[in-house]
């Protein structure tokens, strides 16, 4: 079925240009060759064809689109055709020429000539008529030119017609215009192009697909070309572009990753819990991970426990085995020693969820709590916490853990991934498990063998059940005893929460035992791809389908050394079973009263499923055929060996199963005497013509020849064996069809996608072009999908989950595909990088859509034996090979030859035995059903004989045993190996003498062996001679075999050593071609080099394969150049392919080396350093004594040398340490080989871009950055004070506060309401207020970062495909953002400079009050380059790369590190560097370089505090304390550990003297302290100080954002401090004519500020000393605040006012303007380091790459011949207040009545309350009781008195005390500060009655009610929208605050209320005006009034009953006297009535 296009001419063409025309059918575009500049006719005469999998509708439109063709531009659109198909379908067969129309529908001269066929499909797939489809080589007349199944590839713009029918060769025309190879230079091994083959019948040209920088060239170009966008069709930098499609590619890297163990951390914060449900609990926390569980401490009676406790769990298992581990929270009620405790409620979640979010972690989450006993109650309350999970490598980035507000938000920090709904529900997990079939023979009981020889018993061997494994629960069936087919029919549920946190849900067939049961086979069921949550989404569902087990092979051994393989890890090696089940989910109605309430697992009896419930059964039909085995490992090359092939059971010849896979019964025959056709090789007969077939699944034993030391091949030369294998499946092909279709596409994108990096990495031009052609293909590719995708015919066996994921697939794609198109317009040069990272995510949802969860046909197992020993195995998936007649559809290797490498089975294959190739077969391989297998021979190479069995002789369809190749090829192969950088160090001096060898089909041939290095440059030619190819020739030139390269280490005795595979195609000329350009000589191409699974170096090298035609050699380019005469007979790499050389000069800076180890015991004395490069170098002066000084006296030489033009093809530099012995000997110390020079080589400046020609000054506007608005957050002013400013103020209130500030409040206090907030005199602001308000900042602007991105996402988003103006292009604002946030590293200059520099500005800037520094959430070196801005370092490296991966870290192999630098340029140089001033030659480039002489340094370091340490102790904790370590000083401060704090403060600050170089590493370590044994290491980080000295960042000492002199500050008049809105600087600008001053007091005695400049030189001089170093003119200080450096003109304010008030001029704060801004100098700018506090992360060596913590710090340097700095700032911590927190109750109202009187039965309480603050429950305080209330009043009138300290900054009490009466020492404790009020009702006998609580947050709690009435609920649970106060702010609060309880229903309900008054006052107040506790003295309480029902009631009756009655019955009273008194007047009235009247009638 195809649509078949013939493109005749278009004419009436205007002007001269290249014409270009495209058609599109079905979404599928074909594009011309370019006809190159035709005048009015094109002649385009080319056919295209569509292959349709669905008949055509008429109303179907085929487009043909006419193009001028543009190198440059896009092609512009000359017209457009475009035709119903109505009446092809109709005819068949139409002739048209017809006008073209434009984009205006209108038509236009120019008229197309065309000829469409349409061949209908002539009945369904396979029931061809038998000459079609068995069809003999004589049968077919030349004229019919295709083959009905002939189908075409997708690639747009080449067409398909392998018509070469079986053994038949077609001859090819002879007028073929060839495709120069496409080279990148790297290549990126992309052999697999699957090209279609040439059109044989039309002789016409191939579009020749050119690489952009081609299409700059014209003479480059042959017939045709595409436009440039367009350029999709063959990979820019495949390694040989033209490949046909006979080949697939191969994989390149060997070794399994999976399975094996890796190191991982799970680091779990509890924080605390909220809403616990119960009443009065004592609630611990239980964190397990896995098997192992840790618990928090107990916190007594409490519903909001606070814990923050942090545990760590560290493991070491495969990755698949940590990610199914299972984390659970869960809470406990009241455990101790004697009882576990009640559960409250649990979460859970696996690992791999955790691991899946961003930074592998969720951060200050809440997880909801549900108890899985009772699904019906709602949930239990919440968890907050932290869940990290780190694997080797990962470092995870802490959000900056400052004194955050408590998220309040719970419900939007739920402990969910995104996009699972709060509200999870219960659900049922229903697995079904029918039955399984094929298990093989686990006879663990040798008894049975017994059994069988004394009774005769033959028992199927195995004894199986499945066990289900979800969640964290198992669950089990029934065991089958004694059967291979067991049939179960059994359902086991699981009850959990829906949608489930755990990700895989693990089935494993079990075999039971009495000793030990053992898994026969695992598979794993991924939830997120049998469920889909999107709106249109699906719950999880599954099967019922089969799935294939994989695992170790089948024979039985008692220790099976892959069992883990059975355990599902690794990749199994061999089929083991397959089991048919099935899985729904049901949602659970919890409220419905029937349901089972219970979680536990459940087993039970399921209905069985129909036969045919999984597909009717077909018979499906395997051929391979082996046309090539070398490689062979030399352990096994002695003894005979074979192949077997096996799909499932069948064709397993020595452990297959006892019986068949499935029972197929022979008429006549019972059940019982069933046999395996494939065990007895029993024939079965298949009818007609086929004669007799037997699956012949293994080929014939042969010896192995020798290829070279290493290897042996198998003589396959004409004779290539074949298999073929009859088996039958459920025909569910359609699944992996649509696999298929999704995996070609994601191919061809992964490829698209891997050039556009290549041409990214190469600088080749225009890779935007080339991902548009990528994104085009991919919208092409999805669109295709949705058409074949929609033609699935309905059959009955699909399962829901397979209409359910045909759906989602088919949305997704069309989704994908619209977003590529838009996307497409979009690709810009600039927005390049970011939209390759959107179509990489495009990628990664192409493969998982592809990933089809139910199996079909299990996987094809090749196994290589000997000696009926199972050796190496090769795995291939059988939808790679299944075939189908549409082309998509097909398998990517079916019927191809693919390349495949033997490996070792399971753990054997892991590390060096898995490197080593075990065989390299050239395999065939078809699958398809037996009725279609007519085409199974199509894609082997032709010219080859058929040789089948006697019985199938002349059946044509018959498959042959071996092929007999009679066309014979005879070639020469030249290698040319011209160099490998990078390469693997295999011996113990970190180097290697490597070599490389060379295989090509069964000969090898070596390089020669180049001693002690890592880059050897061979340049050396290989030539392979008499290679002779099987086949056509034409197929070799277009699909040569590919080349192995290995490169080896030689040793002296052994073997050698393996250090790496790559692999190559070559380029091929034949005999009638002509050795020319474009496509020879081959460029020279890097090859990635890997081992295992790793990276290991590049090969530079190129290949050629030469036909040897009827003249024999001496037609071949003769191979020039000289036969080397030093070498010997080596070959030289010849001209045209070695690189064209220069002369470059390489001048090295040699500076000094450091930290040399040992070399063989002895210490490093004389070292020197050898450099070399490409044969030429030089050595640096000898150090005669490394220990006294490390530096080298000469500085800098250089060497000439010849270097290749092209700097990617430059050689490395190697760089060589050795130590000079006695009597003239040396030994290697270490080595580094530089593999790049290209940041090394110097670029002369280009002249005309230089915008800073010196002429014009630039004003540099010192404009404020926007104010940073903060959310909600407090700035914190001082260390103990309480003024807290709330920064959310809108500008109005600012104003007026602002003024009021100003006028009010005598003596500069405040007036008005503020005035409570100030504090007497000791307030003042310490270091920390600035650190924390810089905290605020850096996390303010991380927000805006994430909110900006997020932002340009959404506007990216939201962009139409239109072209875009680079101004609108979301990446403008986005970069402008970026440089802001530069140059803000944190708010700008004190707000004086930025009045008088922007006047206009409003003064809206008060918030700014407290200088800030900068927080760096990182390393200094990772914002600064490492400090490498001319000084870098290298480690020097020595001893072997470890085999395993995991262990060798490069950090072993360190040996020392070398400092220098070096340059790279050609000679001559331009003169003027040479001419500049002060040109000093002996130092060539490397002018201005400071001396290296030793110098004395002060080192400062400031520790500030340590985060997240690791625990050390078993206990959770850690004792942490600081050791310093620099040179020969070692400072541990032990004395001053912390103890059980694994968040210390450290606040310390530490002066060492050093001497560079000697002492510049400097290590910070924190040690945890033990009170026995040794101090462990926690972690540690180093320093290199040296590089830090001497950058030119200036990072000695960090630039503060103000300048502020050292005085001693008095205060305001009245000893206030001012409460104005400070610019907090030690010194004030004048404003407004009216002075103010600061209070600065000084800390710790010293006379200075916090904020004091800590740099001996001023900032004038530092800008001096800047200017002169980097020769810039200036600084020259001008009036009016000006000041010039080279040309940039900065302004600033310039006065400064001294202790007495008296201004004085100043230029400092101008300098420091200048500083602040020093990287806008043009030339020798950079930016400068900035006042700050790094974080390092702190590294354990034992636990190598895992962070341990994270300390924040940092460090100063002065060099000790400047003045002295003044003292160390003051940064220890913060002590916390003192206060005293006093709350009166007065009374309760409407507290809940619990008690029922004996007498009367009325309800009364006796209340009591209940207070304490948070972490002090011990020292909790209860009122008196007021006893029998009967209205729920009571009156206290009571005094608490709660002592506590208060650490303002964070908000958090601090409290000190022992653990345990066991420990040493007390622990300090940080709390929130809670005050909690409970109501209880007292008993004399039981338990006392716990009625109600509120717990009020001290820094925001609701504002009591003024009455008893207005309090009610909300003030509880509506917090949001009241008003807050804060006790600290208000110092006194009284009102009306609710008890709250939860009622039956979990519900908060109102169960009392409490008038209480809270007073706070610091500890000095409260000694002043003392109070005593209770009612007592002083300042006592009146006794409260109660009435007197408190007597019980017989001793006062009356009382009681007038209380009583009075209370109980007074409006009853009132309303019944009322209502007698209504009652007593109209008696009256009626009485007197009618005498009245009479009365008044009578006149009386």
């Amino acid at each position: 079925m195809a649509l078949q296009l013939q493109l005749r001419t278009v004419s009436g063409l205007r002007g001269r240009a290249d014409r270009i025309a495209k058609a599109a059918f079905r979404g599928l575009s074909f594009y011309t060759r370019v006809l190159e500049s035709c005048e009015d006719e094109a002649r385009f005469e080319e056919t295209f064809r569509w292959p349709v999998a669905s008949s055509i509708d008429g109303n179907e439109i085929l487009e043909i689109q006419v193009f001028n063709y543009s190198k440059v531009f896009t092609n512009r659109l000359i017209g457009t055709f475009r035709m119903v198909l109505q009446k092809v379908v109709e005819e068949g067969h139409v002739e048209v020429t017809d006008t073209l129309i434009d984009d205006n529908n209108s038509a236009i001269q120019t008229s197309i000539s065309i000829e469409i066929r349409y061949q209908a499909q002539d009945g369904t797939v396979g029931t061809w008529s038998d000459k079609e489809f068995l069809e003999t080589p004589g049968l077919r007349s030349e004229g019919d030119g295709r083959c009905p199944l002939e189908t075409d590839s997708l690639l747009p713009g080449l067409r398909q017609s392998s018509d070469v029918s079986p053994g038949k060769s077609s001859q090819q025309p002879a007028d073929r215009s060839f495709r120069r190879a496409g080279k990148g230079v790297f290549s990126a091994m992309k052999l697999g192009k699957a090209r279609p083959t040439k059109d044989d019948h039309r002789k016409q040209d191939e579009p020749a697909v050119l690489e952009a920088e081609d299409l700059d060239r014209k003479a480059m170009r042959l017939g045709g070309g595409l436009d440039p966008d367009a350029i999709s069709l063959a990979s820019v930098t495949a390694v040989t572009t033209n490949v046909s499609n006979k080949r697939s590619k191969p994989d390149i890297k060997m070794e399994p990753s999976a399975g094996r163990p890796m190191d991982y951390q799970v680091s779990v914060t509890v924080i605390e819990a909220r809403q616990l449900v119960g009443l009065n609990m004592d609630p611990v926390v239980c964190v397990e991970v896995g098997e192992e569980k840790k618990y928090t401490s107990m916190k007594e009676s409490t519903n909001c426990p606070y814990y923050n406790e942090y545990f760590v769990f560290d493991f070491h298992v495969p990755p698949d085995v940590m990610f199914d581990k299972i984390i659970k929270l869960s809470v406990i009620h009241s455990k101790n020693l004697l009882r576990s405790g009640t559960l409250v409620g649990s979460f859970k979640m696996d690992v791999g969820t955790v691991y899946t979010q961003p930074e592998h972690q969720f951060y200050h989450k809440w997880a909801i709590l549900s108890d899985p006993e009772d699904l019906t109650a709602g949930l239990k309350g919440y968890l907050k916490c932290d869940i990290a999970v780190v694997g080797k490598g990962d470092n995870i980035k802490t959000p900056h853990k400052a004194n955050e507000t408590d998220e309040d938000d719970i419900e939007g920090n739920l402990l969910l991934p995104d996009g699972v709904p709060p509200e999870r529900q219960w659900a049922r997990f229903y697995i079904k498990i029918y039955r399984a079939e094929g298990l093989p023979r686990m006879n663990t009981s040798i008894m049975a063998n017994v059994k069988k020889a004394l009774i005769g018993e033959n028992k199927d061997l195995v004894d199986p059940y499945v066990q289900v494994v979800f969640a964290g629960q198992k669950g089990k069936t029934s065991v089958q005893k004694s059967s291979y087919e067991p049939l179960w029919n059994e359902q086991i549920i699981f009850t959990e929460m829906f949608p489930p946190l755990c990700k895989r849900i693990k089935v494993q067939i079990r075999d039971s035992d009495k000793v030990n049961d053992v898994a026969i086979g695992t598979h794993f069921i991924d939830l997120r791809k049998i469920s889909n949550e999107g709106d249109k989404g699906y719950l999880p569902t599954f099967g019922p389908a089969w799935v294939n087990m994989y695992g170790s092979t089948r024979n039985y051994t008692l220790m099976d050394e892959h069992q883990e393989l059975n355990e599902g890890l690794g990749e199994g090696v061999s089929f083991r079973a397959r089991l048919l089940m099935s899985l729904a989910v049901e949602i659970l109605d919890t409220s419905n009263p029937e349901i089972n309430s219970s979680t536990e697992v459940q087993v039970e009896q399921a209905t069985s499923v129909a036969d045919n419930c999984t597909g009717k059964m077909e018979e499906f039909f395997l051929f391979g055929a082996f046309l090539e085995a070398t490689m062979i490992d030399r352990k096994i090359g002695d003894k005979p060996i074979n192949f077997e092939v096996t799909i499932g059971n069948y064709g397993n010849q020595i452990d297959g199963t006892a019986k068949p896979l499935l029972r197929r019964k022979k008429e006549g025959g019972d059940g019982d005497e069933e046999e395996s056709e494939l065990l007895q090789n029993s024939s079965e007969d298949e009818g007609g013509e086929d004669g007799e077939m037997v699956s012949v699944s293994s080929s014939q034993p042969m010896k192995p020849l020798v290829t070279d030391r290493n290897y042996f091949h198998l003589p396959y030369f004409e004779k290539k064996p074949c298999i073929y294998i009859k088996s039958w499946w459920q025909d569910q092909r359609r699944r992996l069809y649509n696999a298929n279709i999704m995996d070609k596409i994601a191919d061809k994108l992964e490829e698209g996608l891997n050039d556009v990096q290549e041409m990214i990495k190469t600088e080749k031009p225009h890779p935007e072009r080339r991902l548009r052609g990528v994104l085009e293909e991919l919208s092409s590719g999805c669109l295709r999908f949705v058409t074949l995708a929609d033609k699935d015919q309905h059959h009955s066996s699909r399962t829901r989950l397979d209409r359910e994921r045909l759906k989602s697939c088919m949305r997704e794609l069309e989704n994908m595909g619209q977003q590529a198109t838009t996307l497409r317009s979009q690709v810009k040069r600039n927005t390049m990088k970011d939209k390759l990272k959107l179509v990489q995510n495009f990628l990664q949802k192409l493969r998982f859509l592809a990933d089809e969860p139910q199996h079909t046909i299990p996987d094809i197992f090749i196994w290589m034996m000997s000696n009926n020993k199972r050796i190496a195995y090769a795995r291939v998936p059988s939808k790679d090979i299944l075939y189908s007649i549409v082309d998509e559809e097909m398998g990517k290797d079916c019927a191809k030859v693919k390349t495949v490498f033997l490996k070792l089975p399971g753990k054997r294959g892991f590390g060096p035995a898995g490197w080593t190739v075990q065989a390299k077969m050239e395999i065939y391989l078809w699958l398809g059903l037996n009725k279609q297998r007519k085409d199974f021979l199509s894609g082997l190479p032709c010219g080859f004989e058929e040789k089948k069995i006697a019985r199938g002789q002349n059946l044509p369809s018959f498959p042959p045993i071996s092929l007999l190749y009679t066309k014979k090829q005879v070639f020469q192969l030249r290698a040319h190996m011209y160099q490998a950088r990078s390469l693997f160090a295999a011996d113990s001096s970190g180097l290697s003498d490597p070599f490389a060898r060379v295989f090509f089909t069964s000969q090898s041939q070596c390089t020669e062996v180049l001693n002690e290095t890592l880059c050897p440059t061979w340049d050396q030619l290989l030539v392979f001679d008499n290679v002779e190819l099987y086949g056509e020739a034409h197929e070799m030139r277009d699909d040569p075999p590919i080349i192995v390269i290995e490169i080896y280490d030689q040793d002296t005795v052994g073997k050698a050593d393996f250090m790496g595979r790559t692999f190559a195609k070559p380029v091929v000329k034949m005999s009638d071609e002509q050795y020319c350009p474009p496509r020879f000589p081959p460029q020279l191409e890097y090859y990635q080099i890997y081992r295992g699974n790793s990276t290991a170096g590049d090969l530079l090298a190129a290949f050629e394969l030469l036909q040897i035609g009827p003249g024999g050699k001496s037609d071949l380019p003769p191979i020039d150049g000289p036969t080397d005469m030093d070498r010997g007979p080596i070959l030289p790499v010849p001209l045209g392919i070695r690189p064209v050389l220069s002369k470059y000069r390489v001048e090295i800076l040699f500076w000094g080396l450091r930290d040399l180890k040992r070399v063989n015991l002895a210490q490093v004395d004389r070292p020197r350093v050898d450099i070399e490069c490409a044969g030429k170098g030089v050595q640096s002066a000898l150090i005669q004594n490394y220990k006294k000084n490390p530096n080298f006296s000469t500085l800098v030489k250089w060497f000439e040398v010849d270097l290749p033009e092209n700097e990617l093809l430059h050689p490395p530099l190697n760089i060589r340490v050795v130590d000079c012995r006695a009597f003239g000997r040396y030994t290697l110390v270490g080595s580094h080989a530089v593999s790049s020079l290209r940041k090394f080589i110097y670029r002369p400046p280009d002249k005309k871009a230089q915008h800073w020609n010196m002429t014009g000054e630039i004003v540099v506007n010192m404009e404020p950055e926007v104010p940073i608005k903060k959310m909600e957050t407090m700035v914190k002013l001082e260390a103990n004070s309480d003024a807290v400013v709330k920064v959310d103020v809108t500008e109005e209130e600012k104003e007026k506060k602002k003024k009021k500030k100003k006028g009010g409040g005598g003596g500069g206090g405040a007036g008005g309401e503020e005035v409570e907030e100030e504090e007497p005199d000791e307030s003042m602001l310490d270091w920390w207020s600035k650190y924390f308000a810089s905290i605020e900042t850096m996390k303010e602007q991380l927000r805006q970062q994430e909110a900006a991105a997020a932002e340009a996402e959404e506007k990216e988003e939201m962009e139409i495909a239109e072209e875009i103006k680079l101004d609108d292009s979301p990446m403008k604002g986005f970069k402008g953002q970026a440089k802001n946030k530069e140059k803000s590293k944190a708010p700008k200059d004190d707000k004086k400079k930025k009045q008088q520099s922007v006047p206009e500005l409003p003064e809206k800037k008060s918030k700014q009050k407290i200088d800030e520094l900068k927080v760096f959430n990182k390393e200094l070196e990772a914002e600064f380059d490492n400090f490498e801005d001319w000084l870098h370092t290298f480690n020097l490296l020595r001893g072997k790369i470890g085999d395993n991966d995991d262990n060798a870290t490069e950090e072993e192999r360190i040996v020392g590190r070398f400092k220098g630098s070096m340059c790279v340029y050609k000679v001559p140089l331009p003169d003027d560097i040479t001419k500049e001033a002060g040109y000093d030659p002996t130092f060539g480039m490397f002018q201005g370089i400071p001396s290296n002489d030793p110098i004395n340094v002060l080192v400062r370091v400031y520790v500030v505090r340590a985060t997240d340490l690791h625990p050390a102790d078993i206990n959770g904790k850690a004792d942490p304390y600081i050791a310093i370590k620099l040179g020969k000083t070692d400072i541990k401060d032990k004395e001053n550990y912390i103890s059980k704090q694994l968040n210390p403060v450290f606040g310390k600050s530490f002066d060492i003297e050093a001497t560079f170089p000697m002492e510049s590493m400097l290590t910070v370590a924190v040690y945890d302290w033990d009170l026995v044994g040794t101090d462990d290491l926690i972690g540690e980080t180093k320093i290199d100080l040296e590089n830090r000295y001497y950058s030119k960042h200036r990072a000695t000492c960090g630039v503060s954002q103000t300048y502020s002199m050292n005085l001693p500050l008095p205060l305001a008049a009245d000893g206030e401090v001012c409460a104005v809105p400070l610019l907090l600087m030690g010194f004030r600008i004048k404003r407004d004519g009216k002075r103010q001053q600061k209070g600065l007091r000084g800390t710790g005695g010293a006379q200075h500020g916090y904020n004091v400049w800590r740099d001996p030189m001023k900032p004038s001089q530092i800008l001096s000393k800047l200017c002169k170093e980097g020769k810039v003119d200036g600084p020259h200080f001008g009036p009016g605040g000006r000041v010039k450096v080279a040309n940039r003109v900065f302004t600033g304010p310039t006065e400064i006012e001294d202790e007495n008030g008296q201004k004085k001029q100043t230029d400092e704060h101008l300098a420091l303007t200048v500083l602040r801004h020093w990287e806008d100098i043009p030339r020798a700018g950079c930016k400068l380091v900035p006042e700050h506090v790094e974080t390092r992360p702190l590294l354990n060596p034992d636990k190598p790459g895992i962070e341990q913590g994270r300390l924040e710090m940092w460090v100063d340097m002065f060099p000790m011949d400047m003045p002295a700095p003044g003292p160390a700032i003051d940064i220890s911590p913060r002590k916390p207040k003192k206060y005293e927190l006093r709350v009166i109750v007065w009374n309760t109202d409407e507290v809940i009545l619990e008690d029922d009187d004996y007498f009367t039965g009325e309800k009364s309480s006796d209340i009591f309350v209940r207070g304490w603050l948070k972490g002090q429950q011990e020292d909790k305080q209860d009122t008196d009781v007021h006893y029998h209330s009967l209205t729920g009043e009571g009156n206290f009138n009571w005094r608490y008195i709660f002592p506590f300290d208060y650490l303002m900054a964070e908000e958090k009490i601090v409290i000190s005390k022992k653990e345990s009466m066991f420990s040493w020492d007390e622990t300090e404790y940080k709390i929130p500060a809670r005050l909690t009020l409970q109501v209880w009702d007292a008993d004399h006998f039981s338990a006392d009655d716990f009625l109600g609580a509120i717990e009020l947050d001290l820094n925001r709690f609701p504002r009591g009610a003024k009455t008893s009435k207005q309090c009610s609920l909300e003030m509880v649970t509506n917090e949001a929208e009241l008003p807050m106060v804060s006790i600290f702010k208000q110092k006194r609060v009284k009102g009306w605050w609710p008890f709250v309880a939860r009622d039956e229903n979990d519900e908060l309900e109102v169960t009392g209320k409490v008038e209480a008054e809270l007073h706070l006052l610091t500890a000095e107040e409260a000694e002043k005006s003392p109070a005593g506790l209770a009612r007592n003295e002083p300042d006592p309480l009146e006794k409260p009034n109660r009435p007197d029902t408190s007597f019980i009631w017989f001793l006062n009756p009356l009382k009681s009953i007038k209380y009583l009655i009075c209370t109980r019955y007074k409006w009853l009273i009132i309303k019944i006297v009322l209502a007698l008194l209504l009652l007593v007047m109209v008696a009256l009235f009626l009485y007197s009535m009618p005498g009245y009247m009479v009365k008044k009638l009578l006149g009386a």
